[in-house]
């Protein structure tokens, strides 16, 4: 059985923000890139469709291709970050997002596109892992929610960004120009954030615990001490070195009897923040207002697509500043039930009502209403408890893995989504635009079980005291 309730949280340290803030900062810039590639597809899907011919299976393909990447992606980070350290995982992350940004705003057919945006998951698969496991690892745990959350702040707000980049774009010529050249500086925009992120990560130090796996205690100490005193970096020492003492880091372990509880909450949180549709919105939230609104341009979509991303960040920022407070699964349970709601409202206003003005004005409503309970919640959370919940030894090859079937899930969502919503579909003909939402809403009825019966709460516990609270059933 669990021993949380048996555990008492690590006591508080002074932590030192002027050192470990900025650290954190730099490390976010790879959930910024993170959030600008998955988000810049919305606002180019349109153009793309139109200047390559796509059919609606290939316009699923350009829009889910760069998901293929991103599970390859997690495959990869695992391994690497364990055995080369967390800052080389996020210098390759990077790399990838900067080829990918040149490779996608210049290619003339759409197979090139489609091999950059590939590409570019990878890095994306890389950052998701590397960056809040690095955050995890280098904060003391009465602050690590928060500043893993703001991992999230930089991916929601990375979207944010690309959305209203997107929309200026898309009003500064008009479509013919859009669809020849506009999107190409939608992707190339992204050469400099990425350019930025590879000159900051220079002079951030490396995972404490990473070092002290690796037999260099002296590095270790010395950035504890930076973190939260002399104290502080002797408490931490130990406990990581009686933890990291007790583990193999092979995958053996990972899929051992000891770890299976936390392997499989891993792994279902991650597929059910995906299937749960957020992605829908993030993708398709210009196309999906393009159908449903009385308007006809595509700026009116990216226009709400900027409300709707707006409003991922104001509400993850909540998620900050209540996550280390009110507990993960408080939130998680609130959250999914929002959304929840939200979808069932949404599936019955695409079935029923048939005035286009009235779709466009209730489907942004209770999109925004989603998309704030998601930002609140299982956007930012997810993230905090899987960054959290697995051994010092192997959380690259298990965070690894559960983050592969979170991107098998989006893709599995994205691709299909396009081919829900054809006019010509059986599912359009029997339930008008509903049925995706539905599923989704579906969805979030398993999640709220799955956080209420099988998810701990981890608050105010340091990643050792949590590895040692897992045992096997007696």
């Amino acid at each position: 059985m669990l021993n949380f309730m048996n555990t008492q949280p690590t006591s508080t340290v002074q932590a030192n923000w002027n050192y470990i803030l900025p650290v954190c900062l730099v490390a976010t810039l790879g959930g910024l890139l993170f959030g600008f590639d998955t988000g810049v597809i919305s606002g180019a899907i349109e153009p793309l469709t139109a200047r390559f011919g796509l059919s609606d299976f290939m316009k699923g393909w350009a829009s889910g291709c760069v998901l293929v990447g991103c599970a390859a992606g997690v495959l990869l980070v695992g391994p690497v970050s364990d055995r080369y350290g967390r800052r080389l995982a996020m210098f390759l992350a990077a790399a990838m997002f900067l080829a990918s940004a040149i490779g996608t705003a210049l290619p003339n057919d759409i197979v090139t596109f489609i091999v950059f945006r590939i590409l570019g998951g990878l890095g994306i698969g890389i950052a998701s892992i590397s960056t809040p496991m690095y955050i995890s690892e280098i904060t003391p745990a009465h602050i690590r929610g928060r500043l893993v959350a703001v991992n999230q702040i930089a991916i929601v707000g990375g979207i944010a960004l690309t959305s209203v980049i997107n929309y200026f774009i898309a009003k500064s010529g008009d479509q013919a120009w859009l669809t020849e050249t506009g999107w190409r500086w939608m992707f190339g925009i992204g050469i400099l954030p990425a350019m930025l992120f590879s000159l900051l990560l220079m002079p951030i130090p490396e995972s404490p615990r990473w070092l002290i796996e690796k037999k260099r205690e002296d590095e270790a100490r010395r950035i504890l001490e930076k973190v939260g005193g002399k104290e502080f970096a002797r408490t931490e020492l130990d406990g990581i070195k009686e933890a990291i003492s007790q583990e193999s880091g092979t995958w053996g372990e990972l899929f051992s009897a000891r770890l299976r509880l936390p392997l499989v909450i891993g792994v279902l949180l991650a597929i059910l923040q995906q299937v749960t549709g957020i992605n829908v919105f993030m993708y398709f939230g210009a196309t999906i207002f393009k159908t449903m609104s009385s308007s006809t341009g595509v700026d009116a979509g990216l226009l709400q697509q900027c409300i709707i991303n707006g409003t991922g960040v104001l509400f993850t920022l909540i998620a900050i500043a209540s996550v280390d407070r009110w507990g993960r699964k408080p939130l998680m349970l609130v959250g999914s039930a929002g959304m929840g709601i939200s979808l069932l409202a949404m599936g019955v206003m695409a079935q029923t009502l048939t005035d286009p003005a009235a779709v466009s004005g209730w489907m942004l409503f209770f999109i925004v209403l989603y998309i704030a309970c998601f930002g609140l919640s299982v956007g930012p959370v997810v993230w905090v408890i899987l960054a959290e919940i697995f051994p010092t030894a192997v959380r690259g090859r298990a965070l690894g893995l559960a983050t592969f079937f979170l991107w098998t899930a989006d893709y599995a969502v994205t691709q299909t989504f396009p081919l829900m919503d054809a006019k010509d579909s059986w599912f359009v003909a029997h339930f008008n635009h509903a049925f995706p939402f539905y599923i989704y809403a579906a969805f979030c009825v398993v999640l709220i079980w799955v956080v209420w019966r099988l998810v701990p709460e981890t608050k105010g516990r340091s990643l050792e005291e949590i590895e040692r609270s897992w045992s096997l059933p007696k």
